[in-house]
């Protein structure tokens, strides 16, 4: 299947001398949900406002289902929408706000009504009820479900979104995401969110693209800040509590970043004897996520005051044997730790 987005060599910057994203490759699956993970300023926000061309990049290539996006960005825009995470309404009634999209298309006016109802339905707004509202009738959480039904009524054929449920109450949290979850599903729409609703992105998202810093990276999930000192030939980290991470040695300052991919790191309920070039960190399980898209299940853990992930196959014995506070050691090779 062709990827729905293929970045080469891609660098923005804000600043000319602070690059903003600087992605050498990734490509975006065309269905279901995509998250993107990362800490503050790592790069998502920018890189969702680039694929939904409402900024430029200053270098390298954007492909759109396979082909070149120079020249076509206002086409390919009709077919592509962005929920802000701090969305606002035109200053007019819930109906006109939904339409605005449709009429500025030409949409027929019988069509127009059915869509408009049909998404106001499908995030939990009822038509009846909040079509002839005006926009200062609306709570934080339902404008923020009003302008995901304006997107959703233009059918896209991708729905960027950015920390959509950041400002809203937990009601309509959950419908945002429902309704994220239904146009993937039943309508086919390639979903690409960043969220810091972890649990929620990590049970229903079909992949998990990490940055840092602007860039790429696995195991975004697990990033161990600074605090590296050499000892040997090797690089060490310290968790409170007494326990030492290994990595192999970098001439990078103390200060540098690494990532620890979950995927890496193997889950045992009894701590394995120390053999080779391998870190064995000891904790205790504080929360258990089923990732339907990986066929897996994310292991997250209280490792000495920080929080580790591993990732353990659905299938796995293993599973059956894993509950809040259950002691487990993580066990990954110190290759397995890259720097950033």
């Amino acid at each position: 299947m062709t990827p729905l987005y293929e970045l080469h060599d891609l660098k923005q910057s804000y600043r000319k001398e602070t690059l903003t994203l600087d992605i050498s490759e990734l490509s975006i699956r065309s269905d279901g949900i995509t998250g993107l993970v990362g800490p503050n300023g790592s790069g998502k926000s920018t890189l969702l406002k680039v694929l939904s061309f409402l900024m430029p990049y200053d270098s390298g290539t954007l492909l759109y289902r396979g082909e070149p996006t120079a020249g076509r960005e206002s086409a390919i825009r009709r077919e592509v929408t962005y929920l802000l995470q701090n969305s606002f309404l035109l200053s007019r009634s819930v109906y006109e706000n939904v339409a605005f999209g449709l009429k500025l298309r030409r949409t027929e006016p019988s069509e127009v009504k059915d869509r408009v109802c049909e998404s106001l339905a499908r995030v939990g707004l009822d038509p009846a009820e909040f079509a002839s509202r005006q926009w200062y009738q609306l709570s934080g959480g339902e404008v923020q479900r009003a302008a995901l039904a304006a997107r959703l009524a233009l059918r896209p054929r991708v729905l960027l979104l950015d920390e959509p449920t950041a400002n809203v109450d937990e009601a309509s949290a959950q419908l945002i995401m429902a309704a994220a979850v239904t146009e993937a599903e039943e309508h086919g729409t390639a979903v690409i969110v960043a969220t810091h609703d972890m649990p929620w992105l990590y049970e229903m998202s079909a992949e998990i693209i990490g940055l840092y810093r602007g860039r790429v990276t696995a195991g975004a999930e697990n990033i161990l800040q600074g605090g590296w000192k050499p000892e040997g030939g090797h690089m060490i980290r310290s968790f409170p509590g007494g326990q030492t991470v290994y990595a192999e040695r970098t001439e990078a300052d103390a200060g540098r970043a690494a990532a620890l991919d979950p995927s890496d790191v193997r889950v045992a309920l009894s701590r394995p004897q120390q053999t080779g070039s391998v870190n064995i960190a000891a904790g205790h399980v504080v929360h258990l996520t089923l990732e339907r898209g990986r066929n897996s299940v994310l292991v997250t853990a209280d490792v000495g005051g920080s929080f580790l992930k591993a990732r353990v196959p659905e299938g796995d014995p293993l599973c059956r044997e894993l509950y809040p506070q259950r002691e487990v050691f993580f066990i990954f090779p110190y290759s397995s730790v890259r720097w950033l």
